[in-house]
Parts: C-alpha cells; sequence; structure tokens
C-alpha cells in the first residue's frame, strides 16, 4: 500500500492543498480562496470539502493509498496548541483552533498537525530536500517577508510557547527601517522582497541614478525579479542592492551560526533565484562577521524544494514527523 500525506498551506490570498507521496512528489493539487469575510466555519467547510475532493481523487487513479494524516503551514501557526494565533494577514481573528475543528471532520486521521510557514519549508528540506541526512541546520525563507526554522539534534525547535525561530526580526541596525511588526530595524525590513525594493530606491535617490533601469519603475511596480533582470544587465544600482542584502543577510547569519553552530544553512524563496548575485556576498557577509572557530565551516545551500510546491510539500512533510514519533 502506498502511502501519502495531505499538505495545506494557508496563505493571505489563498489556501493550496496538494497529496503528496514518500519522495516529495505531489501527486493532485487544488486551492480555495483564503476568505477576506473572516467566516471561519464557512472557510473549515470548504477546506474539508477540497481535502475530501482531492483524496477522492487520487484514490480514483490508485484505490491502493493510505492517507497517513494532514499537515498545515500557516501564518502565527502553533504546532504545540495547533492553533492559528493573531495572524496579521489573515482576516480570522484572535486565536483558530484549527487542527481541533479539522479533526472532526476527518476522525479517521491519526496525524493532524500544524506550524508556522518557515518551519513547514525546514521540516520540508530535512525530509525531501537538501537536508537529508542533516541534525543541525537552519532554513531562511524569503519573500514578503524573512521567516527561518531551526532544527537541532533532529527536531525543529519550537520554545517554550510554539513561536521559535524568529531570525527574520533580529535587529540589524537598532532604529532602522521600519518592519511590518511594527518594529524598527528588523533584518525582514532590509533581506525581504520589499526590502531589496526599499534598498534599490535609497540607491537611487542617493545617486540620482537617472540613467538606471530601475529609474523608471514605480514603487508598486519594482519587485527583486525586475532587480535581477537590471543587475544581468549590469546596473550599477541592482548590483549593489544584491551587495547590500547579501551583506545584511550574512551579518544576521553570523549571527545565528554564533548561537547554533549548524552544519548548513538553507536559502529559500523569490530572491534566491538570484543565485551568485545572492549567495556570494551572503557568504562573504557572513564569513566577515563569524568568530575564527567557524570560518570556512558553514555552508549556504539553496534550498532543493520545489519553488511551485514547497509549500505543501514541507506542510505534508509534518505528518511523517508525526507518524515517526
Amino acid at each position: 500500500m502506498k502511502k501519502v500525506a495531505i499538505g495545506v498551506d494557508i496563505g493571505g490570498t489563498n489556501t493550496a492543498i496538494g497529496v503528496v507521496d514518500g519522495e516529495g512528489n505531489v501527486m493532485v493539487k487544488d486551492s480555495i480562496p483564503t476568505p477576506s469575510h473572516g467566516n471561519l466555519d464557512r472557510y473549515i467547510e470548504e477546506l474539508t470539502v477540497a481535502i475530501k475532493e482531492l483524496i477522492k481523487s487520487v484514490k480514483l487513479v490508485n484505490s491502493d493509498i493510505e492517507i497517513l494524516g494532514i499537515g498545515i503551514g500557516a501564518p502565527n501557526g502553533n504546532y504545540y496548541n495547533g492553533t492559528i494565533e493573531y495572524a496579521p494577514n489573515l482576516s480570522f481573528q484572535g486565536v483558530v483552533p484549527l487542527v481541533e475543528l479539522l479533526k472532526k471532520s476527518f476522525p479517521e486521521l491519526d496525524a493532524l498537525a500544524l506550524t508556522n510557514d518557515a518551519n513547514a519549508a525546514a521540516i520540508g528540506e530535512m525530509i525531501y530536500g537538501g537536508a537529508k541526512g542533516m541534525k543541525n541546520f537552519v532554513m531562511f525563507t524569503l519573500g514578503t517577508g524573512v521567516g527561518s526554522g531551526i532544527v537541532v539534534n533532529g527536531d525543529l525547535v519550537y520554545g517554550a510557547d510554539g513561536f521559535a525561530g524568529e531570525c527574520g526580526h533580529t535587529v540589524l541596525i537598532p532604529e532602522g527601517r521600519m518592519c511590518g511588526c511594527g518594529t524598527k530595524g528588523h533584518l525582514e525590513a532590509y533581506c525581504s522582497a520589499p526590502g531589496m525594493k526599499r534598498t534599490a530606491f535609497e540607491i537611487l535617490v542617493r545617486d540620482n541614478a537617472v540613467n538606471s533601469l530601475l529609474a523608471d519603475k514605480s514603487y508598486k511596480e519594482l519587485d527583486s525579479k525586475m532587480i535581477f533582470d537590471a543587475a544581468e544587465k549590469g546596473d550599477k544600482v541592482a548590483l549593489e542592492v544584491f551587495e547590500k542584502t547579501g551583506h545584511w543577510l550574512g551579518q544576521a547569519l553570523a549571527d545565528t551560526v554564533h548561537h547554533l553552530s549548524p552544519e548548513a544553512v538553507f536559502l529559500f524563496g523569490g530572491p534566491t533565484a538570484a543565485g551568485d548575485y545572492i549567495f556570494k556576498p551572503t557568504k562573504a557577509g557572513m564569513e566577515k562577521y563569524l568568530l575564527p572557530i567557524f570560518k570556512d565551516k558553514i555552508q549556504i545551500l539553496p534550498s532543493k524544494l520545489k519553488q511551485g510546491d514547497a509549500a505543501i510539500v514541507g506542510a505534508s512533510a509534518l505528518v511523517w514527523k508525526e507518524v515517526d514519533k
């Protein structure tokens, strides 16, 4: 019998759902809107229907399938309590007992777990990706924000309350840029995709760089892909954006290394598609700030999770961890 897991990724706009096999392949997937109306009961009903339809469709193709459980990645997901707590980009208010509510619809499943999306990515990397066989590593997710998942001695670190691992909100520059969380100077304000955009505009203004390929872009229009495309064409502003972003990220990674002494740091997310433009300055920045005992020991590696399916695959990996307990 082929054993599979359900992965659910709850985003601010859409909820992606997929059936994932033991090798990390997404057999079938679908998505539903993440509601803006805040009606939790209706959302649970829609999510239940979507999951059951996927199970039905995959069993039509292969009836010899066992569904082991459901893993969920969500903003502000608390693994200990199975709750989403005060997520700023979701319409649901307060504490949402998501696992408890879904268990009512799937009482036959033993493994049903939830964590935040960066933790899910770290578990996915450990189960399916480049961290197979590693016991100590850190995953940084670079996107709209900067998230992280920390693995120590083969276990994800959740801390006392389930919310450990917010490396994106370490203070990079005291009293620096305003972060989306409302505090100044956090890493996320500099090394997220929006942070890169802010850096580009600061350089454009500083240098009056009217001839830059980025000069005619509006703030809302510009994104990290455009910065990469400009860098490929030798644009000085774009190249400096990557140098600065990598330096800042490397500085933060040095702190993480000093705290945890990992085997490797994995980077995941849209900006990492820039390859050496981001990886080289990040490595150089990290090495600059490391203690001598750590120099030239810590790898910075791209995630091996498929970008398109990574959120679903990462969430599904929670199930395998629960089953292996």
